[in-house]
């Protein structure tokens, strides 16, 4: 993305779909939520790069250490988006155009994962940064998606506070979390969980028999 578009539009559609596919295999089985996560090195950095455009903040205000970079690898990495973010000039009001801009592979897969859960009416967990860049992408391209999403955790990343107020998200905790593979979203599946039994099982005042007076 510092040389040129990440992708082409066929590409990022492609990949999409894919993450469609996948979700509509596992639905088929039986599904009533899902979580979201990455295994990757260096996809932060296309994150932060969605992050900025899609938020109109400065990349030093959304980019992060990541995997633990010095200052100087810090530095490099933000003038690296900066220089993609000028370079191939993403249009913030198209997701797509952004995706194919300064996205990655996997943050489209994911992406299409979100928007096959929501035509489902499928709750999706997003955990980490780069699933919610993905999220960013999913609820810009089907702006109805952000109805399907609980927010898993917040990252320690600088930019996930800004990816989260953008999608208007309350992450339902905070452990200073730096993982994205998923693990946090897996956490929140029992508070999730817990919730709905509360709902659907716990008894009124007038099941249990206590007194109003």
């Amino acid at each position: 993305m510092a040389n040129g578009p990440a992708m082409s539009r066929t590409k990022a559609e492609q990949a999409i779909a894919v993450g469609m596919d996948v979700l509509a295999q596992v639905a088929e089985k039986g599904l009533d939520l899902v979580a979201t996560g990455d295994m990757g090195i260096g996809n932060t950095t296309p994150s932060s790069a969605i992050t900025a455009v899609m938020t109109g903040l400065p990349v030093t205000k959304v980019t992060g250490r990541g995997t633990g970079l010095d200052n100087a690898g810090l530095e490099h990495k933000i003038k690296i988006i900066e220089k993609a973010i000028a370079l191939n000039k993403p249009d913030p009001k198209d997701a797509l155009d952004v995706l194919c801009k300064v996205g990655g592979l996997e943050i489209a897969g994911l992406a299409g994962v979100m928007i096959a859960a929501a035509s489902r009416r499928i709750p999706v967990v997003v955990d980490g940064f780069i699933s919610t860049a993905a999220a960013m992408i999913a609820v810009g391209l089907v702006p109805d998606v952000k109805n399907y999403l609980f927010g898993a955790h917040n990252s320690v990343e600088i930019g996930h506070r800004a990816m989260l107020k953008h999608l208007g998200l309350n992450p339902l905790f905070d452990l200073s979390l730096r993982l994205g593979e998923g693990t946090g979203a897996v956490l929140a599946f029992h508070l999730i969980e817990a919730a709905s039994r509360i709902l659907r099982e716990m008894a009124t005042f007038a099941e249990a028999g206590v007194s109003h007076e």
